[in-house]
């Protein structure tokens, strides 16, 4: 066992769901979701894939539904449709929420999220100017900016958010977690 249920709780109701809500500030405030933050995910993952005793099939296809993630992100990135930090951020969070149905309700969510994410952004760039009080809010200026791209990683943290508590790991881990 490489970790205890003390920190297994920690690593799952503590530092994902707080890494989740970071990157949705981060990307808000500006407009990237660091690197670090996607391979703590991902390290996170390993730790607590391997206390509660994923098989190496459950690994392989978790990476395999993280992999597939990361090449779709990839590929929108290349058509300038969403950011690499948010590529490797839906693919980091995909790896833990594996290869079952809640995969695809992420995706969905995920969907609709920034569907209306960005239209709400695009409301916000017709205004025809800010009142002067809000000059003083960089972000807020940044998404008033017509050659600024849209902030994804907040919605993919909302999805994550929501279908997290649903994923296996709640299950898995049954009678085992100290709250």
């Amino acid at each position: 066992m490489v970790c205890g249920p003390v920190m297994l709780n920690v690593i799952l109701y503590g530092i994902f769901p707080f890494l989740l809500i970071y990157a949705a500030f981060s990307d808000l405030f500006s407009m990237t979701i660091p690197n670090w933050l996607s391979l703590l995910l991902v390290a996170g993952f390993a730790a607590a894939a391997l206390t509660i005793g994923l098989s190496w099939q459950e690994i392989a296809f978790n990476l395999g539904i993280s992999f597939a993630v990361l090449v779709v992100g990839f590929t929108l990135f290349a058509f300038n449709i969403m950011g690499g930090g948010d590529a490797k951020f839906a693919a980091a969070i995909a790896l833990w929420i594996g290869a079952n149905e809640y995969t695809y309700v992420f995706l969905l969510l995920m969907s609709v999220y920034g569907g209306v994410l960005t239209l709400a952004i695009l409301l916000y760039r017709r205004l025809p100017y800010l009142p002067s009080w809000l000059h003083r809010f960089d972000w807020l200026l940044r998404m008033h900016d017509q050659s600024v791209g849209v902030p994804y990683g907040i919605a993919i943290s909302i999805a994550a958010i929501q279908i997290y508590p649903k994923t296996p790991w709640f299950t898995a881990l049954g009678s085992e977690l100290i709250l």
